[in-house]
């Protein structure tokens, strides 16, 4: 490359020699247009909470709890992707809920090792899987 100039005014100076002129003109549409990138599709971030607790149990309860209460005030937060892990080492990180997904495409709600049935969320979600197992 000869010249450090963005490729955007090497382009230009192209469309110019060429007579059509950046805005088409009488002589016709330009030459060379600018790349068409589809918009990026969304992604998804992790917020990272530290709070103090006195071990490993009553972290995970109070991780629980953080949890729904924040599912509650803000619906996009996806709960099943929680997971609580030492502050120091986040390559440790635990799964808080189940996650098992159900017949109806949703997923169980119920904290991470539950015995029973599956739940989905909501006071009247419903219920699969093998029961009081």
């Amino acid at each position: 490359m000869r010249d450090n100039r963005p490729p955007y005014w090497r382009q230009r100076r192209v469309v110019e020699a060429f007579g059509s002129g950046r805005s088409g003109g009488a002589d016709g549409p330009p030459l060379i247009t600018a790349a068409r990138r589809p918009p990026r599709p969304p992604r998804r971030f992790t917020a990272h909470l530290g709070f103090e607790a006195d071990g490993s149990e009553q972290a995970r309860d109070l991780a629980v709890a953080y949890a729904e209460a924040l599912s509650l005030l803000r619906p996009e937060l996806v709960l099943g992707a929680a997971a609580l892990s030492p502050a120091d080492a986040w390559h440790r990180a635990e799964r808080l809920f189940c996650g098992a997904p159900g017949p109806d495409g949703e997923r169980c709600a119920d904290v991470a090792g539950h015995p029973g049935f599956h739940h989905a969320a909501g006071p009247g979600g419903l219920g699969w899987g093998e029961g009081d197992g």
